[in-house]
């Protein structure tokens, strides 16, 4: 193998816009520079006041879980989760804890982490997020 295929095999891509990658991962947010809501999408205007400006900001690691369901469609249970980021509600998924209502409870405190989706055929991986428990 090449040099640089070497580099190429190894390249990592985040699953979505807003998760930074690199020694401490985190997530961007898009806030509202008058009314500081934020969003993890593009928006034109902000849905909350209308204002047309934002400013991109960066998201607390930790956080607790204010909402979750276990889901079970098809082989493998999953926990869905928000999880307040000082502030920020994030949708996410809750990793390394068992999906049963015995492990996982509101204010739960979590922390970021990430994970390969996959590799595809010229070897780049795609890498998501999700939360993890901190106790």
């Amino acid at each position: 193998m090449i040099e640089s295929d070497k580099a190429q095999s190894s390249k990592q891509i985040p699953f979505v816009d807003y998760l930074v990658l690199g020694d401490e991962p985190y997530l961007v947010a898009n806030e509202c520079k008058q009314c500081q809501a934020r969003y993890f999408d593009r928006r034109n205007a902000c849905a909350h006041c209308f204002g047309e400006e934002f400013k991109q900001v960066r998201v607390a690691t930790k956080g607790v879980v204010t909402s979750f369901t276990i889901v079970e469609m098809g082989p493998m249970p999953y926990i869905s989760a928000v999880v307040d980021c000082e502030g920020t509600p994030v949708r996410c998924t809750l990793v390394g804890v068992d999906p049963t209502p015995e492990k996982v409870h509101l204010g739960m405190g979590v922390e970021l982490t990430t994970y390969s989706m996959g590799a595809d055929s010229e070897g780049t991986e795609a890498i998501a997020f999700g939360f993890t428990p901190t106790q």
